[in-house]
């Protein structure tokens, strides 16, 4: 696919929009964000029902304090890249994430609910900050005429990190089954925990001087002529 889409005079996604750091950038904080959101789903839901033995409509109760601290967060998070401060997004979105999980790396089946109900909040502070910035990173440089697709491959990228995140902490439960869901548990946090680092680490590389550099020449190259951008299309001309 790689070598086939290189060699397109129109390809379905333009490689050359990963020479973009930005770009690259925030590929990576949607897959490792969305990943900790979908692990983090994952878990406490089984977490809740399983080990604390609530019903389906209490676990959920219990959750809502983070969909509406997700929900206070993002426009908050809007405000802050429309200023031009898109990295403070990102970093303290990937803090709040880090932190939440870390947290829950203790967790017990006799852990108090309302620290529960605190950590479900601050996570769900970061994953509202962390959204807006992704879409922003992803088409930063880029010319208009890539743009919906700089923001589709970012899209792509949240849908791919949810299905990861269960996969993995899925994963991580069944490896460690026999030491019980509780501590089992502890091994997906940490890689949730990791996940809002990265987000962290990304987002300021993604941000930096550097960054912007490289989008400015990944613009340069795209909207090169054709002649130029397509030296190595190996299309047969027309006759």
């Amino acid at each position: 696919m790689v070598v086939t889409e290189l060699h397109r005079r129109e390809p379905l996604i333009d490689l050359r929009f990963f020479a973009s750091a930005p770009f690259s950038g925030a590929t990576v904080i949607a897959l490792t964000a969305f990943a900790a959101m979908g692990g983090f789903l994952f878990l406490n839901t089984l977490y809740l029902q399983t080990v604390r033995g609530y019903s389906p409509v209490l676990a959920g109760l219990l959750i809502l304090p983070m969909a509406a601290a997700t929900a206070t967060a993002s426009p908050l998070s809007g405000r802050l890249v429309a200023a031009g401060r898109g990295r403070w997004a990102l970093v303290l979105a990937g803090t709040a994430i880090a932190a939440a999980a870390g947290v829950l790396i203790t967790l017990s089946p006799a852990t108090p609910v309302a620290e529960l109900v605190v950590v479900y909040a601050v996570f769900g502070i970061g994953f509202g900050l962390v959204n807006p910035p992704i879409s922003n990173t992803a088409v930063s440089g880029m010319p208009a005429a890539q743009a919906g697709v700089a923001a589709s491959v970012a899209s792509t990228s949240r849908q791919v990190g949810s299905a990861l995140g269960v996969a993995i902490t899925g994963t991580l439960i069944v490896g460690h089954a026999a030491a019980g869901f509780t501590a089992a548990s502890h091994h997906g946090w940490t890689v949730i925990a990791a996940c809002g680092l990265a987000v962290v680490l990304t987002g300021l590389a993604s941000t930096s001087r550097w960054a912007r550099r490289s989008a400015q020449r990944t613009h340069d190259l795209l909207i090169a002529p054709p002649a130029e951008s397509h030296a190595h299309d190996h299309t047969p001309a027309a006759t």
